[in-house]
């Protein structure tokens, strides 16, 4: 036997279906809000001292390069943990004297400043 009826069919919302998904993007969302933090910077005459939170990264998984006034702070392939980050410098930095250390976790860059070299020439009067 079959009944008709004229109601409309009432749908149902699983609260919980995507849970997972949710959890996933609340993680994302902290880390890359964490990671997107920039550090402690600190500027005298000389340098630039530049210190970030890296837990969970070993020195040897670290790659830091200097172009110029650009710092690139990037992990290496198989590190525990992800980081990408470029700090523009307002001036060149001397990768001769500048030094980096990692200690407890937190990455502690001194960067020297490359002092501005005159290309002023003197002309002898005649």
């Amino acid at each position: 036997m079959f009944f008709a009826t004229t109601a409309q069919p009432q749908l149902r919302r699983h609260a919980y279906v995507n849970a997972s998904r949710t959890l996933e993007r609340f993680m994302d969302d902290a880390l890359r809000s964490t990671a997107s933090k920039p550090g402690t910077t600190t500027q005298d005459e000389t340098s630039h001292t530049l210190s970030l939170d890296m837990p969970g990264i070993a020195k040897d998984q670290l790659s830091i390069t200097i172009e110029g006034a650009v710092v690139r702070i990037a992990s290496k392939e198989g590190a525990a943990r992800r980081y990408n980050v470029a700090y523009e410098l307002p001036q060149d930095i001397d990768t001769a004297l500048s030094d980096a250390k990692l200690e407890n976790g937190v990455l502690t860059l001194k960067l020297v400043k490359k002092l501005p070299v005159s290309s002023a020439t003197e002309l002898i009067v005649h």
